[in-house]
């Protein structure tokens, strides 16, 4: 199935039942493309939020992440296939490195990983938080191509080389936090932009990252009327001078960091 390039993300999601429905109510809405991890800690809710839709699962692709202590060899396969089981899942259509963090090694993270595609408990590998060299590293281990490298994004945190990395690489770079927790709101030239088309701050955002072909957000959102005002914003279709004027936003607004986040670590 191609790509869907606007994606429901579940970080934080604590709230099993309320998990579970925000899960099913995405997919009721149109989201096709569903983002957790094992970090999570609410695969089984999102599992049970996919089978209580009731869409034929060809037509959705689920996302998780590895994390950062089951990165050996072993513990790849074995929690690979504990979150295929949780998910409800034969294959996983995208398992990512959550952080190269802790356990992480590349020569026994990643072929443990290239094992799994050839088992088909995983369609495509993933990275994410990664700095450059170190995409750079995980290739040279790598059979499976990088499908997709997933960051925190939004406009005030535009990674311009890890999104031209992804386009001469050809992968997906997908973006977290893609409204910046909702602080686009703050923002001036954002919200010009959001009164000009009669949008919230946050559906320019996100149409803004739509405007950017090797870009795929995933907002997080729990309630309904929430979920489907970042749905409506795939059609919500930005001018030049949109998008000119949000591209010159001069900042770089980290949200999620800590002291051994890789790109500390330089």
């Amino acid at each position: 199935m191609d790509f869907p390039r606007l994606g429901l993300g579940t970080y934080q999601n604590k709230d099993l039942d309320q998990c579970a429905t925000s899960v099913e109510t995405a997919i009721d809405v149109g989201y096709r493309h569903i983002d957790t991890a094992q970090g999570y800690e609410n695969e089984e809710a999102v599992g049970d939020g996919i089978s209580a839709a009731g869409v034929d699962r060809d037509d959705l692709f689920v996302a998780t992440k590895l994390d950062t202590g089951n990165l050996g060899y072993d513990d790849v396969i074995e929690t690979t296939h504990e979150s295929a089981e949780k998910l409800g899942v034969d294959t996983i259509d995208l398992m990512y490195v959550h952080w190269p963090l802790n356990t992480y090694d590349p020569e026994e993270t990643l072929p443990a990983l290239d094992e799994l595609v050839d088992e088909g408990v995983v369609e495509h590998v993933g990275l994410s938080n990664f700095r450059p060299d170190q995409l750079d590293e995980a290739k040279d281990h790598l059979d499976a191509p990088i499908f997709a490298h997933q960051v925190e994004m939004h406009p005030m945190l535009q990674q311009d080389e890890l999104r031209e990395y992804a386009r001469e690489d050809d992968h997906w770079l997908v973006a977290y936090c893609p409204i910046a927790r909702n602080q686009v709101a703050d923002v001036s030239e954002i919200q010009d932009v959001a009164e000009k088309h009669d949008a919230s701050p946050a559906q320019v955002a996100l149409a803004w990252l739509l405007s950017k072909d090797e870009v795929a957000p995933i907002p997080k959102a729990t309630g309904e009327d929430h979920i489907r005002q970042n749905f409506e914003a795939k059609e919500l279709e930005l001018d030049d001078e949109d998008v000119s004027t949000i591209d010159d936003l001069d900042r770089e607004e980290r949200l999620v960091d800590f002291d051994d986040a890789p790109w500390n670590q330089i």
